[in-house]
């Protein structure tokens, strides 16, 4: 019989990114399996929503963050901390799934540990996974600026307050994995595996050019036949370097107009810097929520722009090869899981490399087209059905290996597993 999974993420609001469209495609593949999945998410309001025959979301009232993108709400461990008798709580012990998964590396993260004690009462142990869909390093180093003591800290709070709280831990690149690995103390060691993630790749493959489309792109950009449109999807926020941005089409200019499809905290210093450093060459879309409106962006645009050196993974550069749109990427981080010089125009993560990167895509028709086959070609290894088939058998085997009564009942600690290389 298929064992039941329950996911938790903070990560999780209708405009949000990558994670939500992770849960989303998994909720699809639970219902095409016929396997039972819960989620659950913040919310401006308490509710069930079902998702097939399979699937169910619970939505818990919870408060918006305070810090950084006050679009997401936290889960906070009132909601399952014994003392509080909160909805999470009375959601596991309800469902009594046979794993947990944790996507969350602040607020929720606790909750595994209150489980490997056995403090919440009359659940069953389950086993217990940490999902890791960035760098915690990163995310301090954006907000909080980059310096030793930052990294000290993000390695000494992983090693010690978070890695030993699961019983394994799923990354999705070896770019996020690497940071476990060098936190990870030898007495808390857990199994790593690398699972990646995936796109609506058979959506975008099928986009095609519009001339109406085009041509009413080109005039909102004030360009003209000889206009080359660059694109950005993704959130304009600290950790995603959309500083970048402005760099490279400040040296661009000249026919090359920057689209920007996005919002978040940074959507003000964008504008305010394009006016500034580069009039008339960046316009902003906001937060495109229409699918077929962006695929038909992709297919509209001349080359795809992702700044990001840090980036954990990244879905929406995946999705603009499976679109047959060139690739400008940084040559690092974890886009390079799917991006290499054969699919896509790596360079440096500065404003004259990338600027130059645009320009080469360009300049020689042949090599673009190679590249193009390439790209769509990696891009179809992606599809969310591909994918989620692969984390459900993980699942499968995570517990099918997990000693539960021995660790339940006699209080011991788990030995130490390998660390396996990315399959």
């Amino acid at each position: 019989m298929p064992i039941k999974t329950l996911h938790i993420t903070n990560a999780y609001h209708k405009t949000s990114g990558g994670i939500r469209a992770f849960y989303r495609a998994l909720l699809d593949a639970a219902n095409r399996r016929g396997r039972l999945m819960r989620l659950v998410v913040p919310g401006a309001r308490s509710g069930i929503e079902e998702v097939g025959s399979c699937g169910r979301i619970y939505h818990i009232a919870s408060p918006r963050a305070f810090l950084f993108d006050n679009r997401y709400r936290l889960l906070m461990p009132r909601a399952y901390l014994p003392l509080f008798r909160g909805e999470l709580r009375r959601i596991l012990r309800n469902e009594q799934p046979d794993l947990i998964e944790v996507c969350d590396k602040y607020s929720v993260n606790w909750l595994a540990g209150l489980l490997r004690r056995g403090w919440i009462s009359d659940l069953r142990r389950p086993a217990l996974v940490g999902m890791s869909c960035e760098r915690m390093d990163d995310n301090v180093g954006a907000f909080l600026g980059r310096s030793r003591a930052g990294r000290l800290w993000s390695r000494f709070y992983l090693g010690n307050l978070y890695i030993p709280l699961f019983d394994y831990h799923i990354a999705n690149s070896n770019y996020t994995a690497g940071e476990l690995r060098d936190a990870m103390l030898a007495r808390h060691e857990r199994a790593i595996y690398v699972r990646p993630m995936g796109a609506e790749v058979d959506d975008f493959a099928a986009a095609r050019r519009s001339e109406k489309s085009r041509q009413k792109l080109i005039a909102g950009v004030s360009g003209d036949q000889r206009t080359k449109l660059l694109l950005y999807a993704g959130r304009l926020s600290p950790e995603k370097n959309v500083s970048l941005l402005i760099e490279m089409i400040e040296r661009l200019a000249g026919d090359f107009r920057l689209i920007v499809a996005g919002a978040g905290p940074l959507i003000g210093w964008v504008e305010r810097e394009a006016k500034v450093r580069a009039p008339g060459h960046v316009h902003l879309l906001g937060h495109i929520g229409d699918r077929a409106a962006l695929i038909d962006l992709y297919a509209n645009c001349d080359a795809f722009i992702h700044p990001n050196p840090r980036e954990p993974f990244g879905i929406a550069p995946l999705e603009a090869m499976a679109a047959g749109l060139p690739l400008v990427a940084p040559n690092a981080g974890g886009v390079l899981s799917y991006a290499d010089e054969t699919n896509a125009w790596l360079a440096e993560p500065d404003g004259e490399s990338f600027a130059a990167a645009a320009r080469a895509i360009f300049n020689d028709p042949a090599a673009r087209k190679d590249r193009l086959a390439r790209a769509r070609w990696t891009a179809q290894q992606y599809r969310w059905s591909v994918v989620t088939d692969r984390f459900f058998q993980l699942y499968d085997e995570l517990h099918e290996q997990f000693p539960s009564s021995r660790f339940a009942r006699r209080n011991l600690q788990p030995a130490a597993y390998p660390v396996p290389e990315e399959l």
